[in-house]
């Protein structure tokens, strides 16, 4: 099975932005070594807990420190942007790091209503537009506009000699039917999504238009997991994540907690229910059973590959996380 890495770039009560961007840094740098496929990081913005809100930056970095795990957004927010800007990034990234660059592309805006208006003008309509926002992308990558189109002589230079693998992000039909019309890889975030999701990913490949001679559909599933040397260390270690996704809803999850603080946070009748709700999502366990979970999901959605999302207060024990799962499936 191939594993890979979702990234968020949180920020613990004890860390600074900078701080949680270099251990970012240092879990690409540790996953590269595990044997994990693919490096992606997330686009949010005006979000206190999250550091990163330029992954094309973040991902320039890591790759000057890497040499052979690929490396992507996800996701670029393709509505608050300009087709072009994203395929010249994209194109600029491939090729300093060649034939290591994905772009998983997706809708959300990523923050509040006020981030979005300070971002992006008409965020709502340009959602709307997201299929012809995609195809003008992917005709930008591929440079592949019909001869009289207006964009037909405008190049996404540099053109690497890779190009970069475009991704669909979803949790929905919607987005599924959208990778599958434009021949694109598709990930789906179990973690966001209420819907039947083995549903959504067989709608899919049901639909799936080729782009390209002989492709086939290709998709990854991104789960939360904690993973310990024991399971009740990897429960004690969740409380961080689990109580934080409490306090994001309240408007107060301003940082990652410490597990001290998590244990001593008294959960109201409607936050236990919220909390197992969110917990009924992740993987939670000790090695084996860790990884036999991400086998009967990946099994159960027919994914090609397992994303996974860690998010620890402690970057210790989110590389050992990662580090225990690599060595259990790798």
């Amino acid at each position: 099975m191939k594993l890979s890495i979702l990234d968020q770039s949180p920020i613990a009560s004890n860390q600074t932005a900078q701080d949680a961007l270099m251990e970012s840094l240092k879990l690409a740098k540790a996953c590269e070594q595990f044997g994990y496929t693919r490096y992606w990081i997330a686009e949010h913005h005006d979000l206190p807990g999250l550091a990163c809100s330029a992954p094309e930056v973040m991902l320039g970095f890591i790759g000057a420190h890497t040499s052979k795990i690929r490396i992507g957004a996800g996701a670029v927010l393709l509505p608050h942007y300009k087709p072009y800007k994203v395929a010249e990034i994209y194109n600029m990234l491939g090729t300093l790091f060649p034939n290591r660059v994905d772009i998983g592309i997706g809708r959300s805006p990523g923050g509040s209503a006020e981030a979005t208006n300070a971002l992006s003008d008409n965020f709502l309509q340009k959602v709307f537009k997201m299929p012809e926002l995609v195809e003008e992308l992917l005709h930008f990558l591929h440079q592949d506009f019909p001869s009289d189109h207006e964009f037909s002589k405008v190049n996404a230079s540099p053109i690497p000699d890779v190009l970069p693998l475009p991704w669909m992000l979803g949790t929905s039909e919607k987005s599924a039917l959208l990778a599958a019309k434009f021949g694109l890889s598709y990930v789906f975030g179990q973690f966001m999504s209420d819907q039947d999701g083995a549903a959504i990913v067989q709608t899919y490949r049901e639909n799936f238009q080729p782009r390209i001679d002989g492709q086939t559909p290709e998709v990854i599933v991104t789960v939360p997991v904690i993973c310990a040397k024991t399971s009740e260390k990897a429960e004690e270690i969740a409380l961080s994540y689990l109580v934080w996704q409490l306090l994001i809803a309240k408007g107060e999850g301003k940082k990652v907690p410490s597990i001290e603080v998590a244990k001593n946070y008294i959960l109201s009748e409607k936050e236990t229910e919220q909390f197992m709700a969110i917990k009924n999502k992740m993987i939670i366990g000790n090695p084996k059973e860790v990884c036999s979970a991400l086998r009967n999901m990946a099994n159960h959605y027919g994914a090609d590959e397992m994303m996974i999302l860690t998010i620890t207060h402690s970057p210790e024990d989110r590389i050992e996380s990662y580090r225990l799962i690599a060595e259990e499936l790798l």
